[in-house]
């Protein structure tokens, strides 16, 4: 990362069949990722922090133990820029309800969000991805004043 490249915080989650395959896409890209800040769902921050002991990662909990939310509520707030998320689309999981409330915030908060690598590796060679970019703010004004 360039002094000029501002710090990006990065959530990091992957269903169990895909944390090699997050592993694997963190050292292909390296180079863009390092310098920016991590929180990872547990066994994928523990993972990733063995493979990739440079990285500055925060681990949370378990994605089905809370972790998922603890990375949605982040997000609410504020405190995530991107969300890497490598889904198993082959596996259901228990905590779906908490995979898609995730999904949802990421998205109601315009969150760039990859499942995948392809979409991954967009999101890092893009040039917003090095620059000072942040997507614009969702607004929740008609929601918030409306009458009930």
């Amino acid at each position: 990362m360039s002094s000029q490249q501002p710090r990006k915080r990065i959530a990091l989650v992957a269903h169990d069949a895909r944390k090699a395959d997050l592993i694997a896409w963190i050292g292909a890209n390296i180079e863009a990722l390092d310098g920016h800040a991590f929180w990872a769902t547990g066994t994928t921050g523990q993972k990733v922090r063995a493979a990739h002991p440079g990285l500055d990662i925060t681990p949370l909990k378990s994605g089905p133990l809370g972790g998922d939310q603890q990375i949605g509520a982040m997000i609410a707030e504020g405190r995530i820029d991107l969300l890497v998320f490598f889904v198993d689309p082959m596996t259901a999981q228990p905590h779906d309800v908490d995979v898609k409330a995730l999904t949802r915030l990421a998205t109601l908060y315009n969150i760039p969000m990859a499942c995948n690598e392809a979409t991954a590796d967009m999101i890092v060679s893009s040039a917003h991805f090095a620059s000072g970019y942040a997507p614009r703010a969702a607004s929740f004004t008609d929601y918030e004043t409306r009458k009930v």
